[in-house]
């Protein structure tokens, strides 16, 4: 996909997103910070070791910011590398790194034999298949001497090569994260409550392409008085993820939401929400990225004031 196509879509989402983000819980009026409670050290301590350790995710040369590319496979085959003739042409690599072919709703590669190709770590001199992201064994190809990766990934019923590289300028020059302070009072004491199983949530990205996903149940919580609630996806090890905009958005945060992890709530449905724990999307660092945008459901009138803000690329 173009650039142009990827920050089109995204300007749609992002104005769609702005426009909606009064909906939620609470009387539709913006709530006042309760401002900041007096951490003690360790909480202190603990949050800045988990922002060291996203930046260092961040800086991993395979991580989000290494995106260099996202390339839409519209045709029966294609020829793929970094020169002018070819039909989908990379950011970085060789001038040729092989042809592309959809055939049987399979897609596969034929590398050029002088374009040092591996495929999941061994090195690659025939036709293979590649497995996308949503197979259990995804196939991972990589080039110019393992500084970049090439995957395929589905979204909406599409396929696309994503592209990697440990020289993408978004990662080589990665700017300081900036947060509100960290605030035990924003470590939000909340209630899971659970859908019907098998229940799904339709989820747009930030390319407009839409797809359901596991819709586990919402999370409740309260905050001055007002009750709130965030419908939740399927996290990790039985955790919840939340994908929510709230008053923040598109001012001191990022205007199409951000992220957050729970680990899995108690057996009485009892569940701690920390919001210093907020996080940007990889779609503030590259626009090769399908981001999924926040349901209208999880666009709340509350100003939620922890976490991280707003990133300004360099």
């Amino acid at each position: 996909m173009m650039t142009r196509m990827v920050v089109g879509t995204a300007g749609t989402a992002l104005a769609l997103l702005l426009a909606a983000c009064g909906g939620g819980g609470g009387d539709g009026a913006m709530q006042e910070d309760t401002g900041p409670v007096a951490a003690d050290p360790a909480f202190v301590a603990d949050n800045q070791a988990w922002r060291a350790e996203r930046r260092a995710r961040l800086l991993e040369p395979d991580g989000w910011a290494s995106l260099v590319g996202l390339h839409w496979i519209e045709l029966p085959a294609h020829y793929v590398g970094s020169g002018a003739t070819n039909g989908i042409r990379l950011a970085k690599g060789p001038d040729k790194l092989g042809l592309l072919q959809q055939q049987g709703g399979k897609v596969w590669l034929t590398p050029e034999a002088d374009a040092g190709l591996t495929v999941d770590g061994e090195a690659a001199t025939d036709r293979f298949e590649l497995q996308s992201d949503l197979s259990a064994t995804p196939t991972l190809v990589g080039f110019d001497a393992g500084r970049g990766q090439l995957s395929l990934v589905e979204r909406g019923g599409r396929r696309a090569l994503r592209v990697k590289h440990a020289e993408a300028d978004t990662l080589t020059r990665l700017g300081p994260l900036d947060y509100w302070p960290a605030d035990p009072a924003w470590r939000v004491q909340a209630r899971f409550v659970a859908h019907p199983a098998g229940k799904t949530l339709q989820i747009m990205d930030i390319t407009s392409q839409q797809a359901p996903q596991p819709n586990p149940g919402l999370v409740e919580f309260e905050r001055g008085g007002a009750t709130y609630r965030l419908e939740a996806l399927e996290g990790e090890d039985g955790g919840l993820f939340l994908v929510f905009a709230d008053r923040t958005s598109g001012h001191d945060s990022y205007g199409a939401g951000r992220y957050l992890y729970t680990a899995a709530p108690a057996a009485d449905g009892s569940l701690l929400v920390d919001f210093n724990r907020a996080y940007n999307p990889p779609c503030v660092f590259t626009d090769f990225a399908t981001c999924p945008l926040p349901p209208p459901e999880n666009r709340l009138d509350l100003a939620i004031t922890a976490g991280e803000k707003k990133y300004a690329r360099p």
